[in-house]
């Protein structure tokens, strides 16, 4: 894609995107104020396995588009931004989505909107309901939009000292490593701080998955403390065809722990022929 604007969402918008290796098509779809390198142990492991690996920087996010007004960053926004591009892929079949967090929220309403194009879900750590948030943040996202002036100029520096302050939480009972702390500081830096808006915008997804027919694995981190662990087991219930898989680490067990991750991606894979 050629357009260079930052600032028309109506206009034909910047993705930033990779591929890795040749197969049967599985998309990676990341969560709020990340970017693409989240999948970067996921991608080989599945390419070697004999998939296509897909990634995107949403809209906001990563070297993608970053459209100038808050009032812009929208979830319905990100999803047209996402589903272009899957359409750009022109797929000669139905694709493996997975999502983390916000990702699998922009997932399911994939399997929802277009079902024939989605093959499976793959639902990690997902961010389905503002209920699954610690209640000041609930109560945060009834109000009105964000001001993002404070986010914007908050220096990298501070922002790598409060990821390796909370990996080394006692509450977490583990350790990012070094690379992922420091790609997660640079992802927070790189988002437009107007995409802390988006979950404001979200619809309430606890209900959907009886709705949607596909198979379905549900997969959390035991000790996360963004979303509440608690909610996974009876909202992974709902769906027709599901199965979970609860993972050592927090909200990013892809990252701080990708083996274990990576070994449960590709079971359920496998499941699926």
């Amino acid at each position: 894609m050629q357009n260079t604007s930052n600032n028309l969402i109506e206009q034909e918008p910047v993705v930033s995107a990779v591929q890795q290796g040749q197969g049967a098509p599985v998309i990676f779809i990341h969560g709020l104020a990340a970017s693409l390198f989240d999948w970067k142990d996921a991608l080989p492991a599945i390419s070697r396995a004999g998939y296509a690996g897909h990634a995107i920087d949403l809209l906001g996010h990563g070297w993608s588009q970053k459209p100038a007004n808050i009032e812009d960053y929208t979830v319905e926004q990100v999803y047209s931004h996402f589903w272009r591009w899957v359409e750009s892929l022109e797929l000669s079949q139905p694709a493996v989505l997975v999502g983390h967090s916000l990702g699998g929220y922009l997932a399911m309403q994939a399997a929802r909107r277009s079902p024939d194009s989605v093959k499976a879900l793959v639902l990690l750590s997902p961010f389905f309901s503002r209920k699954q948030l610690p209640r000041l943040l609930q109560i945060r996202y009834h109000g009105p939009l964000i001001n993002t002036v404070m986010i914007q100029h908050t220096p990298q520096w501070l922002i790598r000292s409060i990821i390796d302050l909370t990996s080394l939480s006692i509450r977490n009972g583990y350790v990012l490593p070094e690379d992922v702390r420091a790609q997660t500081a640079e992802d927070y830096k790189r988002s437009h701080p107007a995409i802390f808006n988006i979950p404001g915008s979200m619809e309430d997804l606890s209900e959907v998955g009886s709705g949607i027919p596909h198979p379905v694995l549900v997969a959390w981190g035991k000790r996360d403390v963004t979303l509440t662990p608690a909610s996974f087991p009876p909202f992974a219930a709902r769906f027709p065809h599901a199965q979970t898989a609860e993972l050592p680490g927090g909200h990013v067990p892809h990252q701080s722990h990708p083996q274990d991750f990576n070994q449960a991606l590709l079971s359920f894979l496998a499941s699926l022929s």
